[in-house]
């Protein structure tokens, strides 16, 4: 009788102490916070991004979490602001003590948060902006998805291939920019082509005008652009009155829902975009299958090169946690350690000296009537 009393207390003790630690577990959350446009330029963007993210989180919460804690997503709207950007990065700092941070679209907004008083003091690695920038920002901030000139490098070598040798580069001539289109016109030298003009994007509509049709009677085979998503509309706009069948290439950051608004749906034929991720349809990989169910499962809304990319980050993020030894190096772990992540059948190569962990590029054309073909 005593035996099995005993037996009784120390099993009601082991179930205590299970409940105990469950509830610890749900009361001590991993916080991550993002700053990111939901509701400004880029707000289709941000949206499939944070789409994809959340459900990855929320399908690993389904299956108990990381390390038996469940993960807490913060997302706040910046607006595509930089200064909200910083109000926002502040805010999840100070009042919920984020331990990570997903950066948000675009390179000011990047700029804005790194350079702020309280993202610097912190000891935390803004990690995954969506930027198209050349820029380096050291181990403040890590990317997921390749560098922009790997982007270009691909974009050229896709229609070298093809015998292309009459390029023109349609710029928004500003600091951001200036870097890629630096390096676009020595890869035109570098590749034996010819550089047939230079289109400078304006906001001024005769400037505009005079710019596109002068560039498009220059013949080129291919126009690369060097801009954001409206000046590439407003460019695509004028250019495809003079040259409705003449290559168009741009690169991933581009937002192909505000461009065909501000272009016109017709516009996008014969456009190319370079992008960063396997095509999100396809079935290839476990991580397409499992992207695919998850989204659903937890959204139930369409899927897209976005949304699958904001799934692979937060897996990505997902494994860095559960490899950090302190709490928040888990970051610096994966980007030092220089071994190839499996993501389900996507591999990340992270290159010696680089704090991008990806190096996939793969480029899609419009279809007819609308539509990606990978």
């Amino acid at each position: 009788m005593k035996t099995l009393l005993k037996k009784c207390v120390a099993f009601s003790l082991l179930g205590a102490s299970l409940i105990s630690n469950s509830l610890q577990a749900q009361d001590n959350p991993i916080v991550i916070g993002h700053a990111i446009d939901l509701s400004g330029p880029n707000s289709s963007l941000g949206r499939d991004y944070v789409a994809g993210i959340t459900t990855y989180f929320d399908s690993l919460n389904r299956s108990g979490g990381i390390n038996g804690r469940r993960v807490k997503y913060l997302v706040r709207d910046d607006q595509g602001s930089p200064q909200q950007s910083v109000k926002a990065v502040n805010e999840l700092l100070e009042k919920d003590k984020a331990e990570y941070l997903l950066g948000g679209v675009g390179a000011g907004v990047t700029d804005a948060v790194v350079n702020s008083p309280r993202f610097t003091q912190s000891n935390i690695t803004l990690f995954a902006p969506l930027v198209g920038s050349a820029k380096n920002y050291g181990n403040r901030v890590l990317f997921w998805r390749p560098t922009p000139e790997q982007e270009m490098q691909y974009i050229f070598s896709y229609f070298d291939k093809l015998g292309i040798k009459q390029v023109g580069i349609a710029l928004q001539n500003n600091n951001i920019n200036h870097d890629m289109y630096q390096y676009v016109v020595s890869e035109v030298k570098r590749r034996n082509m010819v550089l047939s003009g230079v289109a400078k994007i304006s906001d001024t509509p005769a400037d505009m005008t005079r710019e596109a049709t002068a560039l498009a009677k220059a013949t080129p085979n291919i126009v690369i652009t060097v801009a954001d998503t409206v000046a590439t509309g407003l460019f695509l706009k004028e250019f495809r009155k003079h040259a409705p069948r003449t290559f168009v290439a741009g690169m991933s950051t581009i937002n192909l829902d505000t461009l065909a608004e501000i272009a016109g749906p017709t516009s996008l034929e014969w456009t190319v975009f370079s992008q960063v991720v396997p095509n999100p349809q396809g079935k290839k990989s476990v991580i397409q299958i499992d992207h695919s169910n998850m989204m659903k499962k937890f959204r139930d809304e369409d899927i897209s090169s976005l949304t699958f990319e904001g799934f692979m980050v937060a897996k990505t993020l997902g494994k860095a946690i559960q490899m950090s030894k302190s709490g928040r190096d888990g970051l610096q772990t994966i980007a030092s350690q220089r071994t190839p992540i499996d993501l389900g059948g996507v591999i990340l190569t992270p290159a010696e000296n680089s704090f991008h962990l990806s190096s996939y590029v793969d480029v899609a054309l419009f279809r007819k009537g609308g539509g990606l073909l990978f």
